[in-house]
């Protein structure tokens, strides 16, 4: 888990690493701030610097627990070598924005409704939840209160807990028909007083940070089934 340095620090832009292996698949480094996507929210994207040349990361994924960064050319790398990382910043903190407004708004549903999420996903531009509602005049309700909970300016606190100390907390995982995570120590993710979720990805520290949730539309996807598109301003 130490070797994953956006599990405990979402802000960390650029850091310092060694190449320990060289696949098809991807380089592995012995520690990456970048995100491999996962829980509906895309990859990140960069660069690594060796030395004078710089090379475009433009995938990541995790296979078999460990972590592939794909670049753009091999030819210059070797095991063992130091590279410096660089997160595409502007790209990594819209999906932190929209992925800690999220939270908010499967908060709220859950809270009012019921509802839990049934599917999604997170890109820079926008993002997209499928919750067990049927109302369509509830989903733009709950837009306007996920802001009015934004402008509380709310600290947004990461922390760890043990699987069976995370299971006594009520709606720790909001997503329909997906079992509790094996893993022995969990990632909680805490927004104060609104929601408390077991969560892998970055977000931000303070809910004043999202700005203003703005929702794009509201589809029907089914019985008991709606889809919102919503994005962050500015």
């Amino acid at each position: 888990m130490k070797k994953r340095i956006y599990l405990f620090d979402s802000y960390v832009r650029e850091f310092e690493a060694t190449v320990t292996d060289i696949t098809p698949e991807g380089i592995i480094l012995d520690k990456t701030a970048f995100y491999p996507g996962g829980g509906g929210l895309e990859a990140d994207r960069g660069f690594i610097q060796i030395g004078q040349n710089k090379l475009e990361i433009v995938n990541v994924k995790e296979i078999n627990g460990e972590i592939y960064h794909k670049t753009s050319n091999y030819e210059l790398l070797q095991k063992g070598m130091k590279i410096k990382g660089e997160i595409d910043w502007n790209r990594r903190y819209r999906m932190m924005r929209l992925h800690t407004a999220s939270h908010i708004i499967a908060a709220i549903a859950y809270s009012k409704y019921g509802a839990r999420i049934t599917g999604g996903n997170i890109t820079p531009e926008y993002a997209k939840d499928d919750f067990s509602i049927e109302n369509k005049e509830a989903l733009q309700k709950l837009i306007e209160e996920a802001n009015g909970i934004v402008k509380k300016s709310l600290q947004v606190k990461v922390y760890f807990l043990r699987r069976e100390e995370a299971l006594k907390i009520p709606g720790i995982v909001k997503l329909a028909e997906r079992m509790p995570p094996e893993l022995e120590v969990w990632r909680i993710v805490e927004i104060e007083g609104v929601d408390t979720q077991a969560d892998g990805g970055p977000h931000v520290k303070n809910t004043s940070e999202i700005g203003e949730i703005v929702l794009l539309k509201v589809e029907n996807k089914g019985k008991n089934r709606k889809r919102i598109y919503y994005t962050v301003k500015p």
